[in-house]
């Protein structure tokens, strides 16, 4: 193989960041048809088709983010060399994008990229969404790994894998009670409010269907669809929530909230989302047992 050509390097990479021919041209003071030739060369060398087209937009293809990855850490390179040379040197770092479901337990995701947090040569990129803008970039290559508490619908032509990561139970859990009495599961949600998670959720599925079989209709102070927001509710009200005990973990440890009983039969199920890639993100492998099968035994956090 030919030694790589740096300028159609350089003419791919400023593309791939304008998302346009037209404006990488005028940028570069180029025709665009002297910059197509330059990337079609580029792919020629490569033996991968860098680009797809959707209308009238350029989008990456794996290879072709897998190249951008690579350019911007070769150009980057340049950048850290003239630093070091001016007595300013640049740190060079591994860039990890994740995309969490916004409804997901942040105590979750921190331990899930404990590995990778606070790393110097690691740096991560998170972005919260619903679980089809999430999914959608997975697919287009602009996030590495989904968390999320479901599995992503496959299908014999989905290029998807469901890691399952944990198993978590589901409690409910309020303040100290002060009469000490023991809290009865489910007889005294006819008369105690609860705070619960929001009807898209499995855990507050499975909960109702808990109930509906005793034949009680709890008394619903609200329903929250943000796990965060459901922890700093737990701590403001005088009721009881329907959380996994990951949520408040801090809350349970400091006795703020105490963990009144646990659901028989409700769990919060935590997956982690990939796409089959022949170049996947080589920090995942310190995440995720990307070698083993689509979906994996329950990990430790």
């Amino acid at each position: 193989m030919r030694d790589l050509n740096y300028n159609h390097l350089r003419y791919f990479w400023a593309v791939a960041h304008e998302g346009s021919l037209t404006r990488a041209a005028e940028q570069m003071n180029l025709s665009q048809s002297a910059l197509s030739v330059q990337i079609q060369k580029l792919e020629h060398q490569m033996g991968h088709k860098l680009f797809d087209r959707a209308g009238k937009k350029l989008v990456l293809t794996e290879a072709g983010q897998i190249a951008l990855d690579y350019a911007d850490t070769v150009f980057k390179a340049g950048d850290e060399l003239m630093s070091t040379l001016r007595g300013r040197p640049i740190a060079s770092r591994q860039v990890l994008r994740v995309g969490a479901l916004t409804t997901l337990s942040r105590n979750f995701q921190l331990e899930f990229l404990r590995p990778l947090v606070g790393r110097s040569d690691v740096e991560l990129i998170v972005r919260s969404s619903n679980i089809r803008d999430l999914l959608a970039q997975l697919e287009a290559y602009a996030i590495d790994v989904v968390l999320a508490n479901g599995a992503a619908p496959r299908d014999a032509r989905s290029s998807l894998r469901n890691h399952l990561l944990n198993q978590q139970p589901v409690s409910l859990v309020g303040h100290p009670r002060p009469n000490k009495r023991k809290f009865r599961f489910p007889d005294d949600l006819r008369i105690e409010p609860v705070l619960l998670p929001s009807l898209d959720s499995d855990i507050r599925v499975a909960f109702d269907r808990v109930l509906e079989f005793a034949g009680i209709r709890p008394i619903i102070l609200a329903e929250v669809d943000d796990m965060a927001m459901l922890r700093l509710l737990a701590r403001e009200r005088e009721c009881v929530t329907l959380v996994p005990p990951i949520v408040v973990r801090d809350e349970l440890e400091t006795g703020v909230l105490v963990e009144h009983c646990r659901i028989p039969e409700v769990t919060e199920t935590f997956y982690a989302i990939v796409q089959k890639r022949r170049f996947p993100n080589r920090l995942l492998s310190e995440l995720l047992p990307i070698g083993k099968s689509a979906t994996v035994g329950s990990a430790s956090i």
